[in-house]
């Protein structure tokens, strides 16, 4: 019994068997009904034996017993039989309607033909919890096992994939010897030799992948649905071999399923979006979550006209009518991805236009070269991953600085966007492309998220969320921030971490390239202003870390938490990923800022320029592949000259920066170095300014004594943020310096991080006037706004207490569950 699965109350179980069965394909066919909150439909997995069968498969039946055995006898007394209806060795293809797929706009009627009520089988589950078949299958069948959660699950089949017209063509090579069990190696070999097919062939498989999904079925499949996992079996099929390859689930999701959020958008529209949830997807679909499960996905998604359905699939989808009112919107992916970056939102969006000079723009850099045309030298060489058509081998993709993009948003934001955002957009994938080369995906869509939403921004294979906080405030923080999601299309979703702890392979580049993006979008800037603007915000980075670590749990601050055990499954494939459900582990940020100062410590170890032609030639070896920190670390080792690694091994890196809790030991030195950046030292002086002014209005009291007038420099937005912060150090500001703060540098209009810092300001002083500033803040910036709750509490002052109270109930229906429950802790 595999008892290191039991997860504690913070830990996320990654339950999948998947060294046994490996999900190659998803087919999703699904309704979005707005007024149940219910998304309701099916879904076809289509499988390959796992790695750790396949190896052991050649010693026969009796290794198969040792294998499955303990796994079979700890879930026996779960199992649940199902009643079968219209058993028969093939059921008829009259009971399977077409699901609409390819944007045919064929209805899915399986729900109205009396076969497949949703009452029916409900009752089934329910009625039969008791009714297990352990006598004849207990110990000896094996069992599947789905990550799912917040599902209610109806019906599962096996799929007939050989009734499909044409499959002949993959059965050539089949042996099939047992005529007793001709027709299910059949099936599975058909499944395999279509997952299995070349590149080259992906509109064929596609094609093939649909046909089999509207297959008929061909048996009922027992099954149990727990906590976090789905399992099934097949009565009489004791290995993963033998169990079918292609099986079809009817399910729906719950209202309170945590995978989605269901809410209103700022227009005031109903809308549903998958948020990043710590559970991901398993309460959207069953699937298998672990990283190594990476698939390829088609979708079929029905909802009422009116609505526009974004998703993470590679075309640009077309709605095509299904019957008055309702819409079928179709996606795909050809490039495999964990099930865990599947994403959809549904809502009123409406496109923002492109204005003709931005297009004008788009022209002028789609053919810009990235920095070191000597880097093409890599695109000679094979990929390093599983085969799919992949534009890193695509000679048009390679010169496509600018991929196509949209942006979309509420109607009551789409100005807002058309002034800033459409702009930096073609600047910031330019950037990119110029740094890192070939655009891993062919295409991007910009969200702008409703105001629950609890970050800056997600990205996702082609769609980005952003949240409306990015806006206000000019182009700093919208660029800045466009520019971090934009690199997670190398790191983090082209390559991503086969260990779900270590984010900071994520998080940490994406923090290192957004300044190197962003100082290239601003192509006017000196190389003297890039500098002075990294030293700033690496200083403003320094604090921030520095701060975090003074008020966290330390095993939060590791970024390597399972040490030498980073990477090892169960010998199922299963696995648990520390801390995973930790509310407050959402909000931290150790994993991106410890993660930035170890790639910028390696970079100033072996020059910029060195060290990102090693980035590149890391994306070129590694795209489309699951990697731990050594693999990156091993790699850049192999290119620094001897006499510049000084003791630089794997072992100490993981030593000094991954392994261990608090500030790592060769950074501790380092925030004093950035204070001497003339930008830091610039602010120095307006804050000197500042508690100096204070000081004076403070020793006159009352008295109407004329000021000398102090005049104040114009600072940048992170020089903005760095004052702010630093006169938060200040005992006491009085309300006419805080008056006159906000008026100097017109506090309100500036962007979510000024003025979350100014709201800081305005509790820590009790600044009344500042009240409503506190207040839109908690209800527009939800992403940024949740300590500002603990700060209200902590003063034990009554009015503040009260606005807390007040803006949490008005915004604690459509808070994110996360936010929700911090907020929660903080205020009762």
């Amino acid at each position: 019994m595999e008892t290191q699965l039991d997860p504690m109350t913070d830990d996320l179980p990654l339950m999948a068997n998947t060294s046994y069965m490996l999900v190659k394909h998803y087919i999703l066919d699904f309704d979005v009904d707005f007024k149940s909150k219910v998304i309701e439909g099916i879904i076809v997995l289509f499988f390959e034996t796992g790695s750790r069968y396949r190896k052991t498969s050649s010693t026969g039946k009796g290794s198969c017993q040792s294998q499955f055995g303990e796994t079979c006898k700890m879930r026996a007394s779960e199992l649940c039989h199902t009643p079968v209806t219209n058993v028969s060795a093939c059921s008829s293809k009259t009971e399977y309607n077409d699901i609409a797929v390819c944007g045919k706009g064929e209805e899915d009627t399986s729900d109205k033909n009396g076969n497949h009520s949703n009452e029916e089988q409900a009752s089934g589950i329910s009625s039969s919890k008791d009714c297990c078949d352990i006598e004849n299958h207990g110990n000896k069948d094996f069992l599947l096992v789905l990550d799912c959660c917040d599902l209610s699950v109806l019906k599962v089949e096996e799929v007939d994939v050989a009734a499909v017209s044409g499959i002949e063509k993959f059965t050539r090579s089949a042996e099939l010897t047992d005529v007793s069990k001709e027709l299910e190696n059949l099936r599975n070999q058909i499944v395999h030799e279509l997952v299995t097919l070349p590149a080259d062939r992906w509109k064929e498989q596609l094609y093939y992948f649909t046909r089999c999904s509207q297959a008929p079925g061909c048996g009922e499949l027992l099954f149990t649905t727990g906590t976090w996992s789905l399992e099934i079996r097949k009565s009489g099929i004791q290995t993963p071999t033998d169990f079918p390859h292609a099986i079809r689930i009817w399910y729906k999701t719950k209202p309170e399923g945590r995978s989605v959020t269901w809410t209103t958008d700022q227009s005031g529209r109903p809308c549903v979006y998958t948020m990043g949830s710590p559970i991901n997807n398993r309460a959207l679909f069953p699937c298998q979550e672990p990283p190594i499960a990476l698939s390829t996905w088609q979708a079929s998604v029905q909802t009422a006209a009116g609505f526009v359905v974004l998703m993470s699939g590679e075309n640009s989808a077309e709605p095509v009518q299904l019957r008055e009112g309702i819409l079928s919107w179709y996606y795909y992916v050809t490039m495999p991805m964990p099930a865990s970056t599947f994403t959809i939102a549904v809502g009123c969006w409406q496109e923002v236009k492109q204005q003709s000079f931005t297009a004008a723009i788009q022209t002028n850099i789609e053919f810009s070269l990235p920095s070191s045309q000597a880097d093409f030298r890599w695109h000679e060489e094979v990929c390093g991953h599983v085969e799919y058509p992949c534009r890193f081998q695509n000679p048009a993709a390679r010169l496509q600085a600018v991929i196509p993009y949209r942006v979309f948003a509420p109607w009551c934001l789409m100005e807002h966007c058309k002034e800033c955002l459409l702009q930096l957009i073609p600047q910031c994938l330019s950037a990119a492309y110029t740094t890192l080369g070939t655009h891993p995906f062919s295409r991007l869509d910009v969200l702008i998220v409703p105001s629950n939403f609890s970050s800056l921004g997600m990205a996702s294979p082609h769609i980005i969320f952003l949240s409306q906080s990015v806006l206000p405030g000019g182009s700093h923080l919208c660029g800045t921030r466009l520019c971090h999601e934009i690199a997670h299309a190398w790191f983090g979703l082209a390559i991503g971490a086969r260990d779900w702890t270590e984010e900071w392979i994520s998080e940490g580049f994406a923090t290192f390239l957004e300044d190197i993006f962003w100082a290239r979008a601003q192509q006017q800037l000196s190389h003297d202003e890039v500098r002075g603007q990294r030293e700033l915000k690496a200083l403003l980075r320094w604090r921030r870390l520095r701060d975090e670590v003074q008020n966290s749990e330390e095993e939060l601050q590791v970024l390597r938490p399972k040490k030498e055990s980073t990477g090892e499954l169960s010998e199922s494939g299963a696995s648990v990923v520390k801390h995973g459900l930790k509310a407050e582990k959402i909000f931290m940020q150790v994993h991106y800022l410890k993660g930035y100062f170890l790639l910028q410590s390696l970079a100033r170890t072996i020059g910029e320029a060195s060290y990102l032609a090693s980035l590149r030639k890391f994306v070129h070896r590694f795209h489309g592949q699951l990697v731990l920190s050594q693999d990156f670390l091993c790699m850049l080792l192999e290119d620094i000259p001897e006499q510049k690694k000084s003791e630089l091994t794997v072992e100490s890196i993981f030593q000094n920066w991954l392994d261990t809790s608090g500030i790592p030991k060769p950074l501790l030195e380092e925030g004093e170095t950035w204070k001497e950046c003339q930008l830091v030292q610039q602010v120095s002086g307006e804050v000197t300014k500042w508690i100096q002014t204070n000081r004076r209005i403070r020793k006159s009291g009352k008295k109407k004594r004329k000021q000398d007038e102090v005049i104040f420099q114009k600072l940048l937005p992170d020089q903005l943020v760095l004052l702010l912060e630093s006169l938060l150090e200040e005992k006491t500001l009085c309300p006419r310096i805080l008056q006159c703060l906000e008026k100097t540098y017109q506090l309100r209009e500036q962007d979510a991080e000024v003025r979350h810092r100014w709201c800081e300001l305005v509790v820590k002083h009790k600044y009344v006037p500042g009240y409503g500033d506190v207040e839109k803040f908690l209800r527009e910036d939800q992403a940024m706004g949740v300590y500002l709750y603990g700060e209200l509490m902590v003063n034990e002052d009554a009015k503040q207490q009260e606005l807390a109270h007040k803006c949490f109930a008005a915004a604690r229906e459509h808070m994110d569950a996360s936010s929700a429950k911090v907020v929660a802790e903080m205020l009762f």
